[in-house]
């Protein structure tokens, strides 16, 4: 089973999620949408109603692991277990740190990318993001750092490559009205 749009808007709003938060992953359900609707043009279906929902509720942990005592990636795909629905469980898990890398596209790797292409409310080059996970969460600490460095070598970069590999356009593409485009098509598909 995977929610629909209104049960996810639902459960952010239950869940207490902020503003900014709830920004954020409306902007990353926008690119993965526009990334999941390029990869159909080009043979490669995945299911847009577990993108979606994926994509919006990546972050439905977040608000409440603020303080520190918590890890919103497992904690928000235990409570999308608890909800009975497991594929979106393993996008939430998955969105900071993937197990794997797949060959091909597919729900996981599409709402993890689009994670990485969005700071707060914005579309940003990988590089862009980078820079401000570093700044937010590396904590000065070298180790930090190198850790996420090491993640958005071996694991950013590789999910663009495959998901490109694909499709006609290139990454500077996504943009703000990329998304904007998507969003609006998205919504428009929900709608019926």
């Amino acid at each position: 089973m995977v929610p629909g749009v209104d049960e996810c808007l639902r459960l952010m709003q239950a869940q207490g999620m902020l503003a900014n938060i709830r920004a954020h992953s409306l902007m990353v359900a926008a690119v993965a949408e526009g990334l999941r609707s390029l990869l159909a043009e080009s043979g490669l279906e995945i299911a847009a109603d577990l993108v979606r929902a994926g994509a919006l509720l990546h972050d439905i942990a977040k608000t409440p692991c603020l303080d520190g005592s918590c890890e919103h990636a497992s904690a928000g795909a235990e409570l999308c277990r608890e909800l009975g629905w497991p594929a979106v469980a393993e996008i939430v898990a998955s969105h900071v740190h993937l197990a794997a890398i797949p060959d091909e596209p597919d729900p996981v790797t599409l709402v993890f990318y689009a994670d990485k292409r969005v700071n707060h409310d914005r579309v940003v080059s990988l590089e862009e993001r980078e820079a401000y996970i570093v700044s937010a969460y590396g904590r000065g600490n070298p180790a930090r750092i190198a850790a996420i460095r090491a993640n958005v070598e071996n694991n950013w970069r590789r999910v663009e490559k495959i998901i490109f590999s694909r499709i006609n356009i290139d990454p500077d593409a996504v943009d703000q009205d990329f998304a904007a485009r998507h969003a609006l098509a998205a919504a428009a598909a929900e709608a019926g």
